[in-house]
C-alpha cells in the first residue's frame, strides 16, 4: 500500500544513488536495510544532542508518509545537524524477512527500522533484546497513545520496544444508491443502527439486501472480508496468552469461520478476492454495496470506484470495534545513533506529527491525543457524503481490544482465507473440504 518515493530533496537523491548501486551489487535483495559498511556520519548527536552532526537512517516498506508529508524536512530544519535518510523496500513480504535476518546478526541495520502489526508479536516474543527500550525515551508519553497499541510492542517485563505510527479501525462502506434501490436506510446512523454490536446482524441485513437486490450486484465484496471484520473485533484469535496455536479450537476462529461461509452460501458476496483487478472492476462497475473498510482503504476505495461514484458512497460504524493494518517504529541496539534515532521516533509518532500525517496522508493516529486535534477532529471525507471520518475512525479506535498476535498471525490468516474461504466461494470445495485443506497448510507453516 505505500509505494511512491519522494522527489526533489538533496537527502533523497543521493539516497536513490546509493540504493540503486546497492540493489545492483546484490547487497540489498530489494530490502530497506543498509549494508555493512561503516557509517557516514559523525559520532551520536543532533535532534538535541551535542555530538554534532548526524545522518540517521530510516528503514520501512512502502510509503509510510513521513517525507510525502515534510515531515522530514521539518525536523532538519529544526535540528540543523541531523540529516535524515529513508530506505524504502517495495513491500513488507521482503522487507520483513531481511529485517529479522539483521536484527539476529547485528548487521546491516538503519538507525530506525518500521515493523508492521502483523509481525509486532514476534518481533516482542522474539528480538526485543536486540531493540532499545522506547518508553523511556526522551519526548515519549505512553498516555498520548492508545493503550491496546502501546501493549502491542511492549514485552512481559514492560520493555516498550515500537512506538505505534498508524493504525486502520474499521467501518463498514456502503452504496447509498444500492441501498435505497434495495428498500433500505441509506442515512449512516440509520444502517450502523441495522447492524450494531453484532456480525450476524450484519449478514442479516445482508439477506434482506439480496432479497430486493438491483440485478447483478451483491451486498458484499467477499466472504473474507466478513471474516476479517469478525475476527479483527476478537482480543485472542490463532495464539494463546502463552503464545501457544490455538486457532483450531479458538471461539473467535468458529465464529469467523461461520459467518464467512453463511456469506459465501448465501450468495451475498461477489466471490471477490480483495486487492486484485477483478476486485477493483468490482468497485468500478457498482458490483456490491458494501465493504469492511478501514480508514486507509478510502482513498483505495475513490480511485478504484472513481468520480462517477462520489456522493454515491457512505460511512457507517462497523457492527463492532476492529482493527486492519498499522505499523511501528523501532530503534536496533547495534545502531550507530540511538539516542538521537529514539528522539526522532519519539517526534515522529507525537500527537501534532499523525495528526499531520493524517491530514495530508490519511494515515490514521494511533495516538488518542491526535484525535483532540483540528486535523482529526472535524475531519470529513467529500467523496464519502462528507461523512466525519474522524469521528466515526476516532470512536472505533478507542474501543478496539488488545490482540493476542503470536509470530504466525498473518501467515495462518491468509492460509483461511486464501485456501479455505475462497475455494467455498467460488464453489470449488465444501466447507468441509476447504477447512482441512487450509488446516493442513497452517500444520506445514507451524512445522517449519
Amino acid at each position: 500500500m505505500r509505494t511512491r518515493p519522494r522527489t526533489g530533496n538533496r537527502t533523497r537523491t543521493r539516497t536513490s544513488r546509493a540504493l540503486a548501486a546497492a540493489l545492483a551489487a546484490g547487497l540489498l535483495a530489494g530490502c530497506a536495510l543498509l549494508d555493512d559498511g561503516p557509517p557516514a556520519a559523525a559520532p551520536d548527536g543532533g535532534g538535541g544532542g551535542d555530538g554534532g552532526p548526524v545522518t540517521l537512517t530510516v528503514g520501512v516498506f512502502g510509503v509510510f508518509g513521513f517525507e510525502e508529508a515534510g515531515l522530514y524536512d521539518e525536523y532538519e530544519k529544526l535540528y540543523p545537524g541531523v540529516t535524515i535518510v529513508e530506505n524504502a523496500a517495495p513491500s513488507n513480504e521482503e522487507y520483513y524477512p531481511a529485517l529479522r535476518d539483521a536484527l539476529d546478526s547485528g548487521r546491516g541495520l538503519a538507525d530506525i527500522q518500521a515493523v508492521e502489526v502483523g509481525n509486532i508479536g514476534e518481533v516482542v516474543a522474539t528480538r526485543a533484546d536486540r531493540l532499545a527500550d522506547l518508553g523511556t525515551a526522551t519526548g515519549v508519553d505512553e498516555g498520548a497513545f492508545l493503550p491496546w497499541k502501546w501493549d502491542q510492542a511492549t514485552t512481559d517485563e514492560n520493555k516498550t520496544v515500537g512506538l505505534g505510527t498508524d493504525i486502520g479501525p474499521m467501518a463498514v462502506c456502503y452504496r447509498k444508491d444500492l441501498f435505497r434501490a434495495a428498500g433500505l436506510p441509506t442515512g449512516r446512523e440509520e444502517v450502523a443502527a441495522l447492524w450494531f454490536s453484532d456480525w450476524e446482524k450484519y449478514l442479516g441485513v445482508g439477506a434482506d439486501y439480496m432479497a430486493d437486490a438491483p440485478a447483478g450486484t451483491a451486498f458484499v465484496d467477499s466472504a473474507a472480508g466478513v471474516y476479517n471484520g469478525s475476527i479483527s473485533s476478537f482480543p485472542v484469535r490463532y495464539f494463546g496468552r502463552e503464545g501457544e496455536a490455538i486457532y483450531k479450537d479458538s471461539p473467535a476462529v468458529e465464529v469467523s469461520w461461520d459467518l464467512a461461509m453463511q456469506a459465501a452460501q448465501g450468495d451475498m458476496t461477489a466471490r471477490l478476492k480483495q486487492f486484485t483487478p477483478a476486485w477493483d472492476e468490482g468497485f468500478a462497475e457498482g458490483g456490491f454495496a458494501t465493504v469492511i473498510c478501514p480508514s486507509w482503504m478510502l482513498g483505495y476505495i475513490q480511485e478504484k470506484a472513481g468520480p462517477g461514484a462520489a456522493d454515491t458512497w457512505d460511512i457507517a460504524a462497523a457492527p463492532k470495534p476492529a482493527n486492519w493494518g498499522g505499523s511501528f517504529l523501532t530503534v536496533p541496539e547495534a545502531g550507530e545513533h540511538r539516542e538521537a534515532a529514539a528522539r526522532l521516533a519519539a517526534w515522529l509518532t507525537a500527537p501534532e506529527q499523525q495528526a499531520r500525517l493524517f491530514e495530508k496522508r490519511a494515515s490514521f493516529p494511533s495516538s488518542q491525543a491526535a484525535y483532540e486535534l483540528p486535523q482529526v477532529a472535524d475531519a470529513t471525507h467529500p467523496y464519502f457524503n462528507d461523512a466525519p471520518t474522524g469521528e466515526i475512525f476516532s470512536i472505533a479506535a478507542k474501543s478496539i481490544p488488545t490482540l493476542e498476535l503470536g509470530a504466525k498471525d498473518q501467515p495462518i490468516q491468509q492460509q483461511i482465507t486464501d485456501a479455505g474461504i475462497l475455494p467455498v466461494e467460488q464453489r470449488k470445495l465444501t466447507p468441509t473440504q476447504a477447512w482441512r485443506a487450509a488446516e493442513r497448510k497452517i500444520d506445514e507453516l507451524l512445522d517449519r
